[in-house]
């Protein structure tokens, strides 16, 4: 699962809730969320302002490889 829509569903936000709270676009979030954007390429300011209304780092947002 992406992991965005993990930290969003565990906050119990809707996607246009996060939206809200964030300013970050809602066509923007569920691009990530249904993987037709890259959130790895994503703008610092985008991920910042994600990461600040979920309560996590910009790390746990991206889509890193496993080790």
């Amino acid at each position: 699962m992406i992991k965005l829509k993990q930290y969003r569903e565990n906050h119990n936000l809707s996607q246009s809730k996060l939206s809200e709270l964030s300013g970050v676009n809602l066509r923007t979030i569920q691009s990530y969320e249904g993987g037709l954007k890259d959130i790895n390429k994503a703008q610092a300011l985008t991920l910042y302002k994600l990461a600040k209304v979920l309560d996590c780092t910009i790390e746990d947002l991206l889509e890193l490889p496993s080790e």
